[in-house]
């Protein structure tokens, strides 16, 4: 436990300064973030302060390994690498502007080798449904998770402090997770994760003076999709578990995805129809937006220990919270439309 806050306090400490850095950096080499009809920010800012946060969690990862070494080594080796892969290939999106077609290819080949080295969900203990056999199902319903989380997460950075305060909401509900089940290594990441996103979001709380870019976004939707397959080893509750911690991310960019496909939209073009996207259209600041987010990631972080910890009719709460939830979320965009359509129309 002390080993994990000693790391903690380090990764925070080392986040806030390293982004100071990058902050330096990048002004200088004029790697900017310019403002665009789709963009949620006025101003050019500078990008790619989720470097700080990457280095920091493998590193620390590493250190926690050699510390208390219950994965195995394969396990450490193949995440490593993989996760370097995909932040060094959104850190040359952020510096270049890759097409979508290179980012998803490399995604993809992430999913397969992650699937390849480091498992799938053979079965997953679903609420009210139960322990659910997946087979062979379970390698593309693996391999869609971690491309899927991989680009929510980088679609929902698109404004001030939300993909950090996810980030730091989410790793401490893994580090939480990983102290109840006795694993100390899922701990160790979740706080890092936790720690060095709350050190990166003392630069990017609004009025932000650094964005994140895909090098963190990426890096944060990959390891946040694998935590729970590395974890379901141990439990099969924790393929829900890896839901709950990111359920507004989650639900926002699949919600926003099969509204366009349906409406017949080019699902794969830029836009500004994003659930959080359209609160700030509506009216409402980047703050309150994120606020928000935040405060219903913390209600999915509850929801997992409610289900984990087995409280009586856990399942048929989990069920119903999530449902109001998510009706809730949307419920609630829709009104603030209507008002200011009808305010505009006075």
């Amino acid at each position: 436990m002390f080993e994990i806050a000693g790391l903690s306090l380090l990764a925070f400490t080392l986040s806030y300064l390293g982004v100071i850095g990058l902050r330096r950096w990048a002004e200088r080499r004029q790697i900017l973030d310019i403002p665009g009809e789709r963009s949620s920010h006025t101003r050019p800012t500078p990008r790619g302060g989720g470097v700080a946060i990457v280095i920091i969690c493998l590193i620390g990862l590493l250190i926690a390994w050699l510390l208390n070494p219950t994965w195995s080594l394969s396990t450490i080796i193949t995440y490593l690498c993989i996760a370097t892969f995909i932040a060094t290939i959104s850190w040359l999106d952020d510096l270049y502007s890759l097409s979508n077609r290179v980012r998803l290819t490399a995604h993809s080949l992430a999913g397969i080798l992650s699937v390849w080295g480091l498992g799938y969900w053979h079965s997953v203990y679903l609420p009210i449904w139960g322990e659910l056999d997946l087979s062979w199902l379970g390698v593309p319903v693996t391999f869609l998770w971690i491309v899927g989380l991989t680009n929510a997460y980088n679609f929902m950075d698109g404004i001030d402090g939300i993909a950090g305060g996810q980030g730091v909401v989410a790793g401490l509900g893994w580090s939480i997770s990983g102290l109840m089940s006795n694993d100390l290594l899922i701990a160790s990441q979740g706080m890092m994760l936790a720690a060095s996103c709350l050190g990166f979001l003392g630069h990017n709380w609004p009025p932000a003076h650094i964005f994140m870019g895909d090098v963190g976004s990426a890096f944060l939707g990959y390891t946040f999709a694998i935590l729970p397959i590395i974890a379901l080893q141990h439990d099969s509750r924790m393929a829900l578990v890896g839901i709950l911690v990111v359920w507004p991310f989650v639900f926002d960019t699949f919600f926003t995805f099969f509204r366009r496909l349906r409406d017949g939209e080019n699902v794969f073009k830029a836009h500004r129809s994003h659930l959080y996207q359209r609160l700030v259209i509506a009216g409402f600041t980047h703050r309150f937006v994120s606020l928000l987010y935040i405060s219903l990631s913390l209600m999915g972080v509850i929801l997992s220990l409610i289900w984990t910890q087995n409280i009586i009719s856990s399942s048929l709460l989990v069920s119903l919270a999530m449902l109001l939830l998510c009706v809730g979320l949307w419920s609630f965009v829709k009104y603030q439309e209507r008002l200011k359509a009808m305010k505009e129309g006075c």
